[in-house]
C-alpha cells in the first residue's frame, strides 16, 4: 500500500472546526463594528464549517442575521454597496496608520500592493 492509497487524517476537521467558530465571533463583532468587516469571516466561518461540521454549516447559512450574507456571496458574489465601502475605507486606514510608524519601505510597499489588489476586486464584486 502507497502512501497515497493511505485514508487521510482527521486531525484538520477539529481545526476547521474552533476557526469556523472564531471566524464566526469576528463575523458577528465586524457586523456590529463599522471598522470591521464581518462578511468575509462569515464566508471563512462557512468554508470552515463545510468543512468539518455541515451541521453548524446549515445554522449558520439558515441564521437570519448571519446567513443572508454568506447566501447572497454563494450565489452571486455580490457585495453590499455599504460593505464595499467599509472595507476600502479601512483598507485606506490601515495604510495610512502603517504610514506612521517606522516600517521599512518594502513593507509600506508590499502592504500597498496587496491592499489596492484587495481594494480592486472587493470594488469590482457585483452589488447586492
Amino acid at each position: 500500500m502507497s502512501e497515497d492509497d493511505q485514508p487521510r487524517s482527521r486531525w484538520p476537521r477539529p481545526l476547521l472546526f474552533a476557526a469556523g467558530w472564531v471566524f464566526t465571533a469576528l463575523g458577528i463583532i465586524g457586523l456590529m463594528l463599522p471598522i470591521m468587516p464581518g462578511t468575509v469571516f462569515l464566508i471563512l466561518a462557512a468554508w470552515c464549517f463545510s468543512r468539518s461540521s455541515p451541521r453548524f454549516e446549515a445554522w449558520l447559512l439558515g441564521h437570519p442575521r448571519l446567513g443572508p450574507h454568506v447566501v447572497r456571496w454563494r450565489a452571486t458574489g455580490a457585495i453590499a454597496r455599504r460593505a464595499k465601502y467599509v472595507a476600502c475605507g479601512s483598507m485606506v486606514m490601515s495604510f495610512v496608520l502603517l504610514t506612521q510608524t517606522s516600517a521599512p519601505p518594502i513593507a509600506l510597499a508590499t502592504t500597498a500592493i496587496c491592499l489596492v489588489g484587495a481594494g480592486i476586486y472587493v470594488s469590482t464584486r457585483p452589488e447586492g
